[in-house]
């Protein structure tokens, strides 16, 4: 072999590799083709889609703020504390929980009913909304319980007290005006017959630190208080060794006449173990500390509040087990429909395992997703006959010609006409030329032009038959 040539052997096989990689070239083009004609075919698809994806986001509710504003209570409050730990524990789910200090339980009541307070959410008393009218109740609606406020009252070591009307002789302090205490006090001497024109004048409207004050100072024989166990001013009042906590021997009449109260049943020494306070066991009455929103609270926000308080009332508390609250009754307020479905079937299913931020906006999606795949089924059913509908119109339509001129012309027609119906079908062969299908369309495609070939050819004929009748010369061109 010359040098410098190459071998025949070598050169076949650079042949046949130039010409696999054209014939990937190619197949690679016509796939493209194929794929640009689908598109082109079905791109009435895209006018639907976007109609439909936009009737999902204008029929959807907006997504839930990430912030609430909530009415508390006083400073070192058993509410205060709650709201607090409620905060830190949202928190962690990227919520904002704005805190609104107030004057007691009521001041949250005429905050929640006022639509231009700017308040959510707030702890509200149980029994408290009997003060208020029944159609201002029915703009509330509750999320649950969330602890126990026990009523306490402490009375000076040398006072005897074994009934509430053993109190009318007594200089008692009753509570803050307008405050939970004061409330269940009322409702307490009101059902002994005990109204309010009717107190005595050592009877005060002062609690928290005034009250505990007054009583410590011996200016006071008695004062009512409301409150976790836990909290610092009632762990202050039994460290004291000049008070005593009073029971309700009768808690149980109480509880059937007043059913927003709960018996507590107080173990000796529960409050304080080294002063044995109380010094034996004692049952007392509780009302519930409830969490009560408004129009302005979104719903979607419920599952969320719940699960974080539920994480805050975890421990438990001196009186409360772990994982009691929060609980769905007392019903003082209507229960909200998505606490209520939380109470029964705990967090939904996405918040379970996705971030609340994530998973309420998937919610609020997932309820048009059923009707939106029952409209998309059929239309992408549609898709593969609208498609092969439209790629074969590309072809048939031709064939309407075709008939137009072999219904019309026969031995008849004259040579001039048979001539300009011949340039028109050379002219439509040359169109079609250009038509693009898919590959699996082309059978059909050289089948139409086989049947314009056959149309010229029998127009061909019959000029030709025509002009031997008219004895005229034979058309160079047929």
């Amino acid at each position: 072999m010359i040098p410098g040539e190459e071998s025949p052997r070598a050169a076949g096989y650079l042949f046949s590799k130039s010409r696999v990689g054209q014939d990937t070239m190619q197949r690679l083009i016509n796939m493209l083709r194929d794929l640009a004609i689908l598109v082109r075919a079905n791109l009435w698809v895209v006018p639907v889609l976007a109609a439909l994806v936009f009737a999902v986001f204008y029929f959807v509710a907006p997504p839930a703020p990430m912030t609430a504003t909530m009415t508390t209570g006083v400073a070192d409050g058993g509410y205060v504390a709650f709201a607090n730990k409620l905060k830190v524990e949202l928190a962690k789910q990227g919520f904002e929980l704005k805190l609104v200090p107030s004057a007691g339980s009521r001041q949250n009541m005429e905050r929640l009913l006022d639509e231009h307070s700017g308040i959510d959410i707030g702890l509200v008393q149980s029994g408290q909304e009997r003060q208020f009218e029944p159609q201002q109740r029915d703009k509330l609606r509750s999320l649950g319980a969330m602890f126990q406020e026990p009523l306490w009252l402490f009375q000076r070591r040398d006072v005897s007290i074994d009934q509430l009307t053993d109190l009318l002789n007594l200089r008692v302090a009753m509570g803050s005006p307008g405050s939970g205490t004061e409330a269940i006090t009322a409702a307490l001497l009101e059902a002994n017959g005990i109204d309010a024109a009717h107190y005595p004048p050592g009877w005060q409207a002062s609690g928290s630190d005034i009250a505990a004050s007054a009583l410590l100072a011996g200016s006071l024989d008695a004062a009512f208080f409301v409150g976790p166990a836990e909290n610092p001013l009632i762990q202050r009042l039994a460290a004291s060794p000049k008070l005593m906590l009073a029971g309700f021997r009768r808690a149980a009449a109480y509880e059937a006449r007043l059913p927003f109260l709960k018996h507590v049943q107080l173990g000796e020494g529960l409050l304080n173990l080294q002063q044995n306070v109380p010094h034996r066991n004692l049952v007392t009455l509780s009302p519930l500390a409830t969490l009560v929103v408004n129009d302005n609270f979104h719903p979607a926000l419920t599952p969320l509040i719940l699960e974080a308080a539920r994480q805050v009332m975890k421990p438990g508390t001196l009186l409360d087990a772990p994982g009691a609250f929060p609980s769905a009754e007392p019903h003082t307020l209507r229960l909200a429909e998505d606490a209520e479905r939380y109470y029964k079937s705990g967090l939904p299913l996405l918040q379970r395992f996705l971030p609340f931020r994530i998973a309420s906006l998937a919610d609020r999606y997932i309820v048009l997703l059923i009707p939106f795949i029952a409209i998309l089924i059929p239309l992408f059913k549609s898709v593969g006959p609208l498609y092969r509908w439209r790629i074969r119109a590309r072809i048939y339509r031709w064939y309407r010609f075709l008939r137009e001129i072999d219904r019309h012309l026969d031995e008849h027609t004259g040579s001039a006409e048979l001539t300009r119906e011949i340039e028109r079908l050379e002219k439509l062969e040359a169109e079609l030329s250009r038509v693009e299908v898919p590959l699996s369309y082309y059978n059909e495609l050289y089948e139409l032009h086989l049947h314009l070939n056959y149309v010229i050819r029998r127009l061909r004929q019959l000029r030709r038959n025509r002009r031997e009748r008219e004895n005229l010369p034979r058309d160079s061109a047929a």
